[in-house]
C-alpha cells in the first residue's frame, strides 16, 4: 500500500480544527494533503522533509521513538498536527490527535 493514506481525526481534534478562522483551516488542510501524500508519513532519514513546501517540518515527538507519535508544522511553527501513523495490511491510516495554530 501507497499514498494517498487515510487520515482519521479525533473527536478532539476534529473539534479545534473546526473552530480554526478560515485562513488557518487552509493551512491545515494543506498541510493535511502534505502528510496524506508523504512516501513516508514519518519522514524517515536525513532531509526527509526537505520536499515539504517552506514553513512545513516534522519531527518525531520523542527521538528514542522514531516509529512513535509525530508533529507536522506548519505555518512556520505556528501550528502542528499531532499524529501517529499504522502502517496495516489493509486499510493503512494516519490518526490526527491534536491540531493546533495560534
Amino acid at each position: 500500500m501507497g499514498p494517498p493514506w487515510q487520515d482519521d481525526w479525533t473527536t478532539a481534534a476534529e473539534a479545534d480544527r473546526d473552530a480554526l478562522p478560515d485562513v488557518a483551516r487552509d493551512l491545515v488542510l494543506a498541510a493535511r494533503a502534505e502528510l496524506v501524500t508523504a512516501t513516508d508519513p514519518y519522514f524517515r532519514g536525513l532531509d526527509a522533509d526537505r520536499d515539504l513546501p517552506s514553513g512545513m517540518s516534522v519531527e518525531p515527538v520523542q527521538s528514542t521513538r522514531p516509529g512513535g507519535l509525530h508533529v507536522f508544522y506548519f505555518d512556520h511553527g505556528r501550528g502542528w498536527l499531532r499524529y501517529e501513523f499504522t502502517r496495516r495490511e489493509t486499510d493503512p491510516q494516519i490518526v490526527i490527535d491534536e491540531c493546533f495554530w495560534r
